[in-house]
């Protein structure tokens, strides 16, 4: 049993020196560098010690908006990303015929690069002086005036940022989905027919339940990758997002690293603990509610 044991820890020991060299260490020295006020990345020194670094990121309005937009980005893309993905999956279970090709369509924006959609979106969204975009020419149509949405008021960039980050993380959601719906057993199907139980009773009844697995583990990543958005509104509206009052927390530590204002390696690192203790703290809520709502 003993030798077992240790074959296990040996079989289990070049991912451990792994995880420990690229994460576990990492992660301890950029909390030290978050308490280390005024280091300095040349002379490799420091002010002082202390919770410096935390209180001039509570009362940045940069990192405060960064925050804000981060939040919103999260609150509105990852439920209803989730929804519609399921909705779109289900649908294409209904479709025997040509399902493999829907799949192939829906799944194209997800290995399609990231900037090039930006780019599409900016020529769907952005006022030029020769066009206003196709999307104001839909909303003439409806007699409204035109919008700029890449650089116009704050709730219209906002939107077309939700819009475009629902649309990239929606293919591979709806791939993972489909697979979970065609994994569920028929017979549970075949007796709720017999049964003359209604379609949206089976949904909510047996669908829902035997796919909720995949269900939570698209909600955690959507909530961690959301959190992690940073090339979104890079390709929406340029590296200058803080001109723009759409940065993101990661924009924000790699400004604080390596943009225009870069070189304080210690309000990044204090940013990105900040960021680390959010993301925790919300996988762990989420693991509470799936005791309850997860049907393994």
């Amino acid at each position: 049993m003993k030798n077992n044991n240790f074959k296990g820890w040996l079989y289990l020991l070049p991912a451990i020196l792994f995880l420990g060299a690229f994460m576990v260490y990492p992660l301890i020295d950029v909390l030290i560098y978050s308490f280390e006020e005024g280091f300095n990345f040349a002379s490799q020194s420091h002010e002082g010690v202390g919770i410096f670094n935390y209180s001039y990121l509570l009362r940045d309005p940069y990192f405060l908006k960064a925050l804000k937009n981060t939040f919103i980005l999260v609150a509105v893309t990852v439920p209803l990303s989730t929804v519609l993905s399921v909705m779109i999956s289900a649908a294409l279970s209904s479709i025997k015929k040509l399902r493999e090709l829907f799949q192939t369509i829906y799944f194209l924006p997800y290995v399609t690069n990231t900037l090039a959609v930006g780019l599409v979106f900016m020529i769907l969204f952005k006022q030029t002086p020769y066009s206003d975009g196709l999307a104001n020419l839909v909303l003439g149509l409806f007699g409204m005036s035109p919008v700029d949405f890449i650089g116009g008021p704050y709730w219209a960039k906002m939107l077309v940022l939700c819009v475009y980050t629902i649309w990239i993380v929606m293919p591979f959601k709806v791939l993972i989905l489909t697979g979970a719906l065609a994994s569920v057993n028929e017979t549970y199907y075949n007796a709720a027919k017999v049964d003359g139980t209604s379609k949206w009773r089976i949904f909510t009844k047996i669908t829902l339940p035997m796919i909720s697995p995949t269900l939570f583990y698209l909600v955690i990543t959507g909530f961690i990758g959301a959190f992690k958005a940073y090339s979104d509104a890079v390709a929406l509206f340029g590296v200058d997002l803080n001109a723009a009052e759409m940065n993101t927390i990661v924009g924000y530590i790699y400004d604080m690293l390596y943009g225009n204002s870069g070189g304080y390696p210690s309000y990044a690192s204090a940013a990105a603990i900040i960021l680390f203790c959010i993301v925790l703290t919300i996988t762990c809520i989420n693991l509470l509610v799936s005791k309850k709502h997860v049907h393994y």
